[in-house]
């Protein structure tokens, strides 16, 4: 994640105060995130829609300077959110193909359709997890805290212990301690939230806790390298303390993408069982 720093002649911002800021930031995002998941069926579906247009829409802010020449592709994007939660996944992955292919063709180069894909693996992975029966939402759970913990454990761990940076070059604040201590600390939760539902705790169920804690981190460092790549510090300054919307679920976009696959591998249509029942 990208720490916003104060400046443009603003007081200085203290780590205590950066703290609380991105704390209540999170903790908003993340209850909007639980009822969502919570609630199931179309609720779950109109959040991760919403977070995937704003996803999208910061994409293209990044990637291509202005926002509207590309909308119509985030109009594309929703309209397979849509057709995926109504129970037509196979016309929804056409869709979005149709519509990163689209985007190929008309900008020429690999980051219009990029980031299509990119905003379509978070919502389609989030919502083939959740809607699966049976044990969607206790895959949903798992896969969010997960992703939460390595995020977070990585931040703390980082910054109480630093040392060696991790890959400076993409990533210039991100260290070796915080990376190995995310890792540890999401599959530590994901286990725990897994013996909370009553789901064996198998060790099976903690490679895949670590599996899904590495691509939250490889999903970190992808947005740091957009981000890097056009000279942008946060995809937006939507969410206080964290930047952007995608600063925020950079991890979960690939994350959410790899435990569909591994639910589906798995267990076929029955993605969230496959993901934790093992």
């Amino acid at each position: 994640m990208t720490h916003t720093a104060a400046g443009d002649g603003k007081a200085p911002v203290g780590p205590s105060r950066e703290i609380l800021v991105r704390l209540a930031s999170a903790l908003a995002l993340a209850a909007v995130a639980l009822a969502g998941a919570l609630a199931g069926g179309w609720a779950a579906a109109f959040v991760v829609a919403a977070v995937a247009v704003v996803v999208h829409l910061e994409w293209i802010g990044i990637t291509e300077g202005v926002v509207w020449p590309a909308a119509a592709f985030t109009v594309a994007l929703v309209a397979a959110l849509a057709i995926f939660a109504a129970g037509y996944p196979s016309p929804a992955f056409a869709v979005t193909a149709i519509t990163a292919l689209i985007g190929a063709v008309t900008s020429g180069g690999p980051w219009r359709p990029l980031g299509v894909v990119y905003a379509a693996v978070f919502g389609l992975g989030l919502l083939a997890v959740r809607l699966s029966d049976p044990q969607g939402l206790d895959a949903t759970l798992f896969l969010l805290g997960v992703v939460w913990a390595a995020d977070t454990g990585a931040f703390f761990v980082g910054r109480a212990l630093g040392g060696p940076k991790f890959w400076p070059r993409v990533s210039p604040k991100k260290t070796w301690s915080g990376t190995i201590g995310g890792l540890i600390a999401g599959i530590v939760v994901g286990l725990v939230v897994l013996a909370v539902a009553g789901i064996p705790v198998t060790a099976a169920a903690a490679a895949v806790a670590a599996v899904l804690a590495v691509a939250s981190v490889a999903g970190d460092l992808f947005e740091s390298f957009v981000k890097r790549t056009f000279g942008a510090k946060d995809s937006s300054r939507l969410v206080p303390g964290h930047g952007g919307l995608m600063d925020r679920v950079d991890g979960l976009a690939t994350a959410a993408g790899i435990a569909a696959l591994i639910g589906f591998v798995h267990a076929g249509a029955h993605v969230g069982q496959g993901l934790v029942a093992w």
